[in-house]
């Protein structure tokens, strides 16, 4: 069994064959697809793709690089659609000071806003650590948030085991397949395997094999799977077993879409 722990179907790259993408992702043994949300005027277009794809399940949350164009009442509303839907994680949500540093005050008020709904509704969060992974840490201590995943993780190993420390999973994709990719392999290699959860960000962050500029899909999980099995050198059984088990254990309401799977002894 595999879980795609972060995928953007929604987006427009999609468009034409997001159902034909869902149906055989599911054939190639993708049991579950979790779909963050990045800003208020898409939580119902991913509510509405999961409803008709049983197999994904939806993150509810303001993408730190959207927050620009939200309002500071998305927040509220934000709250409304938790109560009225069933989100399996608060999620895209964080900091980002790779695109810009300009708007720190306003991604630190949407992240900690959203923290505190995550802890008022006992909700994991998925989330976005781009070059500001201290801050994260610390905001999440503040909060007192336990569990979630740190998705496309690129820090060191003793951030991960700070995250780790927290009951977080942390999320490995595209990048990780390349070989160039030194920093990510190791840490791929190293950490724990029941801190590791998979993921595609599809249509983003695309492996090695697709190109810089190919589209990526659910379609790629079981490869990056694999790639992650040959780094760690053990069985791909393992690797699937797993992360699914991680991700069933981080996200809890995954289990409602998918069997746990058999535990390797």
């Amino acid at each position: 069994m595999l879980i795609d722990t972060h995928c953007h179907l929604d987006a427009a790259a999609f468009d034409a064959d997001r159902d034909s993408i869902t149906r055989l992702a599911l054939q190639q043994g993708v049991s579950s697809i979790v779909i963050p949300t990045v800003a208020r005027d898409n939580f119902d277009t991913v509510i509405q793709i999961c409803l008709q794809h049983q197999h994904c399940a939806y993150a509810l949350g303001v993408h730190p690089m959207y927050v620009d164009r939200a309002l500071l009442g998305d927040i509220e509303i934000l709250k409304t659609y938790i109560e009225n839907n069933n989100p399996v994680a608060i999620g895209e949500i964080g900091l980002d000071y790779f695109v810009t540093k300009s708007n720190i005050e306003l991604q630190t008020y949407f992240f900690s806003e959203q923290l505190k709904l995550a802890k008022r509704y006992d909700l994991p969060v998925i989330l976005h650590v781009r070059n500001a992974i201290d801050d994260v840490l610390k905001y999440l201590r503040r909060f007192e948030i336990h569990g979630g995943i740190a998705h496309a993780f690129n820090g060191s190993f003793q951030q991960a085991e700070q995250f780790i420390a927290l009951g977080f999973k942390l999320g490995f994709g595209g990048a990780m397949t390349y070989s160039r990719a030194l920093k990510i392999r190791a840490l791929a290699a190293k950490l724990p395997l029941e801190a590791i959860v998979l993921e595609t960000d599809s249509p983003d962050i695309p492996p090695e094999w697709l190109g810089p500029n190919g589209r990526n899909t659910p379609l790629e999980l079981s490869k990056i799977a694999q790639v992650l099995a040959d780094i760690r050198q053990v069985n791909i059984a393992q690797v699937l077993d797993m992360t699914s088990i991680n991700a069933l254990k981080v996200l809890p309401k995954l289990a409602d879409l998918c069997t746990p799977p058999h535990v390797l002894l």
